[in-house]
Order: structure tokens, then C-alpha cells, then sequence
């Protein structure tokens, strides 16, 4: 099996950009031709023109399809399936080669032709099962749609048809294992596709005890494949059919490089075009470039949720509310709200990073824009931390 799934991995910096710029071009013209796009007339010449146009979230985009069901006229063509999340938010899915970009990802795995995948996502009204099923068709791999449940007839399955690799969540594969060693069944199962969850490093090393090799990959119903990992330890690379961004949580605004922020994913996907897509998730740039020689961006991987959203004395505050305080006050570049508890009650300390600032009119701007009193903290330019919260909550629940 060749190292890269394309020669798109391997592409220099600046042809990558530029031909993801013509793709987005053409994205942008397909999204305002839909009934629901609300996007600015902004000429992008650059990737960097991006930041931009504004960040769409999925309780916008999930308004956007109550208004005009089921997909808020964003799907150029008639798709061959539909889904449904949480939401609900409904998306479209194709059954063309490598629609979600899977396959490069299984690739990556080391999964392909003569591989029997038992792919242990779910079938039902979400996509994921569908995703790694055409990832697999994209790389010649054969697939028993398991999803999950009947673990011994998972096991019975697996040693009858000889299945040489897994697809699932992390930890469920561990399941399907145990149930074989209690069953006294040998298993062929040597490589391992996993998402939607955190896989541990005690897990991680379990599999490898076992022979198995396992990787991760970061994806979403709405968006398919976004990163994936090739070499444990070394992040995960941006996919070759996305732009991704990090921006601060509650705006639009570009991190830092290394800085944490909210994973804002444009998708080059003709026929489901989403532009500056909020993940809700937390990461940050990794420097430099994977070992294995992919070029790509990469990321490391998922840092919690970027919404913070927190009840402080009974009222909610929310990231986006953070963001509106910073720009209301001239000097302020940063803001981070503290929730603690002394006894019973709730307290709240507004810190504020920046030069030449009054407590006394910060202290009126966030009661009028947090909709609270609070203690202010006036703090020198860089003394915040760049962990991606603006919202911290330090009280115990504990009883």
C-alpha cells in the first residue's frame, strides 16, 4: 500500500492554498444562490478573507431549515440520503466516491483492498455508519455493517467472516474483545478506525498490546471528515477537502497561532456547501509538519467545548455576550469571566487584558452587557491564559 491516499497530502503550501481559494470561490457563489444564505458581498481574494464572513452555528443553521425544510435550500442536489441529529439539524448524504472523505483516513489506518471492516457506527437516522462505509468502499475494503449491541453475535460474526479491522467508537472495540477472550474465540481484528470519543492512552496502549494498530479521527454529521491522525502522539492533519480555523470562542475573530480557540470548518463539498461552520469544539494548531510527510495543517485534536455557556446568579452568560463586552471598551483586547461560590452564593469576576482601563467604566459596561454585577480585574497585555475559555466555572458541585 502506497504511504498517501493522494497526491493532494503532499501538496505545497501555497498550491493547496491556492486551489482550496478557487474551490471556495466557487462554494461562495453556490451559497448565495440558495434562498436561506445571509453572507455579506465580501470579495475574497485570499484564505485569509475568510475571517470576514460571518460564523454560522448550528442553532442558526437549524432555524435556517425550520424556515426552509429540510436543508435550508444549501444542497445543490438531490441527496441520496437524509439524516438526522440532535437538534434536529437534518443533513444530506451522497453515496459518490469518498462523499464524506473517509478514505483517506482508513487509508491512513492502513485499511484496504482484502481488509473486512466491521464497522460498529450506527446505521439509524445519524450518518456516521454511512461515512465509514463509503471510506471503506473508497479504498477497496469489504464491510460488515454491525453497528452495535448482540456483542456475542458481534464476536460470532467477526471469526466467521475473518474480520481484519474495526470501525467504531473507541471503546467499544474493547467490548467486542473481551466478549471473544470470554468466549475462548481468536479474533484477525489488527487495525482500528475510531471516532466519537476520547481515545485514552491506557486504551490506545491496550490495543497495541493486542496488536492492534488504532487511530482517530475528528468528524462531524454535518461537515464529514475533518482531521485525522497517521502517527499517534504527532496530531491530527486537517483533510484536504476542508479550510479549517480557530477563532475565538463566541465570534469569528482568528486565534494566535498555537492559541486555543473553537474549530470553525468551511467545507469544499459542492453539494452541501457550508461556509465558517462552528464546530463547538476546542483546538489549536499544531507547529511545523507531521512526520509522516503529509503537508497539511494539523490540529491537536479535541480540547473540550467551546460553548461555555454558564447560569451565574440565576442568569446565563455566554461566550458571544464575553465577545460583545470586548468590543464595547476601547482598550480591551481580552476578557475571561471567572463563576465561584463563597457559601451559597454565586460570585462573578470579570478579568480584562489590555492598556489604559477603568475599572469603574468596565465595571458599567458589564452590567449592561452581562446583565450582572461583578468584580473587575484589570490585567497587563498577555497575562490571560490562552486556554480557549472565556467562560470558567470554578465552583464544586459536590456535595
Amino acid at each position: 500500500m502506497k504511504i498517501n491516499f493522494d497526491d493532494l497530502e503532499t501538496r505545497t503550501p501555497d498550491m493547496r492554498e491556492a486551489t482550496q481559494l478557487g474551490l471556495l470561490q466557487k462554494q461562495l457563489l453556490r451559497v448565495r444562490s440558495t434562498v436561506a444564505s445571509a453572507l455579506p458581498d465580501v470579495e475574497i481574494i485570499s484564505l485569509a478573507d475568510l475571517a470576514k464572513l460571518p460564523v454560522l452555528r448550528k442553532s442558526e443553521l437549524s432555524a435556517r431549515q425550520k424556515a426552509h425544510p429540510p436543508l435550508a435550500g444549501m444542497s445543490v442536489a438531490h441527496p441520496a440520503h437524509f439524516f438526522q441529529s440532535p437538534g434536529p439539524i437534518y443533513e444530506p448524504g451522497g453515496t459518490s466516491h469518498d462523499w464524506w472523505r473517509f478514505g483517506r483516513f482508513l487509508h491512513a489506518c492502513g485499511i484496504g483492498k482484502g481488509d473486512i471492516v466491521q464497522n460498529c457506527f450506527g446505521y439509524h437516522l445519524t450518518p456516521a455508519g454511512m461515512m465509514f462505509e463509503n471510506g471503506a468502499r473508497a479504498v477497496g475494503a469489504s464491510v460488515l455493517p454491525a453497528g452495535t449491541g448482540q456483542t456475542e453475535l458481534q464476536v460470532h460474526a467477526a471469526a466467521d467472516i475473518g474480520t481484519t479491522a474495526y470501525a467504531g467508537t473507541p471503546d467499544y472495540l474493547k467490548v467486542i474483545l473481551e466478549k471473544a477472550d470470554e468466549m475462548g474465540v481468536t479474533l484477525q481484528i489488527a487495525k482500528a478506525a475510531v471516532s466519537g470519543g476520547a481515545l485514552f492512552g491506557q486504551l490506545r496502549q491496550y490495543y497495541a498490546d493486542r496488536g492492534i494498530n488504532c487511530l482517530q479521527c475528528y468528524a462531524t454529521a454535518d461537515l464529514g471528515h475533518i482531521a485525522y491522525e497517521t502517527i499517534p502522539g504527532e496530531g491530527m492533519i486537517v483533510d484536504e477537502g476542508v479550510i479549517l480555523e480557530i477563532v475565538t470562542p463566541g465570534t469569528g475573530d482568528p486565534v494566535e497561532p498555537g492559541e486555543v480557540g473553537e474549530v470553525v470548518v468551511t467545507s469544499l463539498n459542492p453539494d452541501y456547501p457550508l461556509i465558517r461552520f462552528a464546530t463547538g469544539d476546542l483546538s489549536a494548531v499544531m507547529p511545523g509538519q507531521s512526520p509522516c510527510g503529509r503537508t497539511n495543517l494539523r490540529i491537536k485534536g479535541w480540547m473540550g467545548r467551546a460553548d461555555q455557556t454558564t447560569k451565574i446568579k440565576g442568569m446565563f452568560v455566554r461566550p458571544e455576550q464575553v465577545a460583545a463586552l470586548v468590543a464595547k471598551l476601547d482598550g480591551v483586547t481580552r476578557a475571561r469571566v471567572v463563576a465561584d461560590r463563597i457559601g451559597d452564593a454565586d460570585t462573578m469576576t470579570v478579568q480584562v487584558e489590555g492598556t489604559g482601563l477603568d475599572p469603574a467604566v468596565i465595571g458599567t459596561a458589564v452590567q449592561d452587557v452581562l446583565k450582572l454585577k461583578g468584580d473587575v480585574q484589570c490585567c497587563a497585555p498577555g497575562t490571560l491564559p490562552r486556554d480557549g475559555l472565556v467562560i470558567e466555572d470554578r465552583r464544586s458541585y459536590e456535595t
